[in-house]
C-alpha cells in the first residue's frame, strides 16, 4: 500500500518553507491517508483517464493520482506551494502543474485550465474526471463551471464542507435547495462516500465535511444552449426564491413566456417548491413559447 503524507511530515515541508496553512486560501490539509485512498478509489480511475486536481497542496493526493492515470492537471494557487509541487513532480511527465486561482470570475475558469479541458475535446477525448479535496470556498463556482462548460468531466470526487454537500443534494422544500441542487441532479447521479469529521484535516475546520461522487449521466438538455438557458432560468428565478413563481419569472421571461408556464403549473407557489423534473418542464414550456 503506497505511503500517504502525514500532518507531521506536512507540517514538516511548510516549515522548510517558511509557511504555514493560508486561511485565505481554504488551506485545510487532508491527512488522513485511508480517507484520501478512499476518495482515489471513489474515482474508479482507469489508466486512459485524465484527471483535474484543484488545490493539491503538498501533492499527497497527487503522488496517488499520478500512478493510476495517463494525466493529472494540478491548479494550485498558493506560490510557494506551487515550486515544492514542482520540485516533487519535476520528473512526473504525466502531471501538469498551474499556479493561479482556479476561477477567473463566479462563471469562468482560470484560462489556462480551459485552453487544458477544451483541448481534451479534440479527436478522441479522454474521460476527465475531477478528484481533490476542494478548497471550501470554490467549491460550488467550480463545480457549477465543470458542469455547464465542459462535457470532457463525466466524474467528480471531491471532499467538501458537509454544507455544500446538503444544498448538492437537497430535496425541494429545503432552505437548502437552490440552483446548485437542481442543476446538480438534473445531470448527475449523487453518491455521499463518507462523512468526514474535522479531526481528518490540518488546521482542523470547524465544520463537518462529506465526500462526494458525482457521476454525469444522460443530460436532458438539446445541447450546451439549452443547458445554458435553463441555468439561467433557475439561477434568475432563485435571486427571487421567496416570491410566487410567476413573480420571479418576471425577471427572467417576457410576458407570453410567464402566462404560457402558469397556465402549466400553479404559478403562486415558491420557486423553492418545484422538483427538479417541475424545473425541466417549466423551461421547456418557456422555450416552446419563445419559438411562437
Amino acid at each position: 500500500m503506497k505511503h500517504v503524507q502525514t500532518k507531521r511530515e506536512i507540517a514538516e515541508q511548510l516549515e522548510s518553507a517558511g509557511v504555514r496553512p493560508q486561511k485565505r486560501f481554504g488551506q485545510n490539509f487532508l491527512i488522513d491517508g485511508n480517507l484520501m485512498r478512499r476518495l482515489a478509489l471513489s474515482a474508479e480511475l482507469q489508466p486512459e483517464d485524465a484527471v483535474l486536481e484543484v488545490g493539491a497542496g503538498t501533492g499527497g493526493l497527487t503522488d496517488l493520482l499520478a500512478d493510476s492515470v495517463r494525466q493529472v492537471v494540478v491548479v494550485e494557487i498558493d506560490k510557494v506551494l506551487y515550486g515544492l509541487l514542482q520540485e516533487r513532480f519535476h520528473d512526473r511527465a504525466n502531471v501538469t502543474l498551474l499556479n493561479g486561482d482556479v476561477l477567473r470570475s463566479k462563471h469562468r475558469l482560470l484560462p489556462q485550465l480551459e485552453s487544458r479541458l477544451g483541448s481534451a475535446t479534440a479527436d478522441s477525448p479522454p474521460v476527465t474526471k475531477l478528484v481533490a479535496n476542494l478548497p471550501y470556498q470554490v467549491a460550488t463556482p467550480l463545480v457549477m463551471n465543470l458542469l455547464l462548460g465542459f462535457s470532457v468531466i463525466r466524474r467528480l470526487c471531491f471532499t467538501v464542507q458537509a454544507e455544500v454537500g446538503e444544498r448538492i443534494t437537497s430535496d425541494p422544500g429545503r432552505r437548502s435547495y437552490g440552483p446548485l441542487s437542481i442543476l446538480s441532479q438534473a445531470l448527475c447521479n449523487i453518491e455521499i462516500v463518507s462523512r468526514i469529521p474535522p479531526s481528518a484535516f490540518w488546521p482542523a475546520p470547524s465544520v463537518e465535511s462529506v465526500m462526494i461522487r458525482m457521476d454525469v449521466g444522460d443530460s436532458p438538455f438539446a445541447g450546451r444552449d439549452d443547458l445554458l438557458g435553463f441555468a439561467n432560468l433557475v439561477r434568475k428565478a432563485f435571486e427571487h426564491r421567496r416570491k410566487t413563481l410567476r413573480s420571479a419569472l418576471g425577471y427572467v421571461l417576457d410576458t407570453q413566456q410567464v402566462k404560457a408556464v402558469c397556465e402549466s403549473v400553479d404559478a403562486t407557489r415558491r420557486p423553492e417548491s418545484f422538483s427538479i423534473d417541475e424545473w425541466i418542464g417549466i423551461h421547456r414550456v418557456a422555450n416552446a413559447c419563445s419559438g411562437d
